[in-house]
């Protein structure tokens, strides 16, 4: 996600909001303009930003339930089974 802040400040603009959109296209990313002087998309870019995790985590974990949580792929070693303690005798 690309986010350009202080939108409010249009008349200070280090990249131009045409370049900031065309940069985030090419890199495959979101592109949204924020103000925190009036609170403009502020809330927007935190729901879009958790909304794109949640995507992405869910579709990491997509088909792992058979292996548990983070399962990605790996190989499971069973543990071979433990035996009870052997009884000692005493010769007293």
């Amino acid at each position: 996600m690309l986010v350009g802040n202080k939108s409010d400040l249009r008349h200070l603009r280090a990249v131009p909001t045409d370049e900031a959109k065309i940069y985030a296209e090419r890199n495959q990313l979101s592109f949204i303009e924020t103000s925190a002087l009036d609170s403009t998309n502020v809330e927007a870019a935190f729901t879009n930003i958790l909304t794109e995790i949640y995507k992405s985590v869910s579709n990491k974990h997509v088909g792992s339930d058979r292996q548990g949580y983070g399962g990605g792929g790996g190989t499971i070693i069973p543990a071979p089974p433990t035996e009870p303690p052997k009884k000692q005798c005493c010769n007293s």
